[in-house]
C-alpha cells in the first residue's frame, strides 16, 4: 500500500467574495481541473481558482470528515481559517 496524502481545499474568485470547500489525493491535478472548466459545478460557475487555504492528511476519511466540517460551518469560520493561514488571502499556489 502506497503513502498518499489527501486534501482539504478552500477556493476563492478573484474579488474572495464565493468560498469553495474541496478533497482530493492530487491538490496540483485537482486545481488544474477547477482552472480549466474541466469540473462542473458551483467552483466552475462562480470561478473559484484562487487556493487560499489547505491542510493534508494521510486518512481520507479524516479529510472527508474535515471537509464536511468545514462545509458545515458559517462563512465566517471559514474566513477566519482561512486568515490564520493566509491573512493576505494569497494564491498559495503560486508560492
Amino acid at each position: 500500500m502506497d503513502a498518499r496524502d489527501y486534501y482539504v481545499y478552500i477556493l476563492t474568485n478573484k474579488d474572495n467574495r464565493v468560498l469553495y470547500t474541496g478533497v482530493t489525493n492530487d491538490l496540483e491535478r485537482r486545481l488544474y481541473e477547477h482552472r480549466n472548466g474541466l469540473t462542473p459545478g458551483f467552483a466552475s460557475k462562480y470561478r473559484c481558482h484562487k487556493l487560499v487555504w489547505f491542510e493534508s492528511t494521510p486518512d481520507v476519511e479524516a479529510a472527508i470528515g474535515r471537509e464536511k466540517q468545514i462545509k458545515a460551518g458559517s462563512r465566517e469560520r471559514k474566513v477566519r481559517l482561512i486568515e490564520q493561514l493566509n491573512p493576505q488571502w494569497r494564491d498559495l499556489s503560486t508560492t
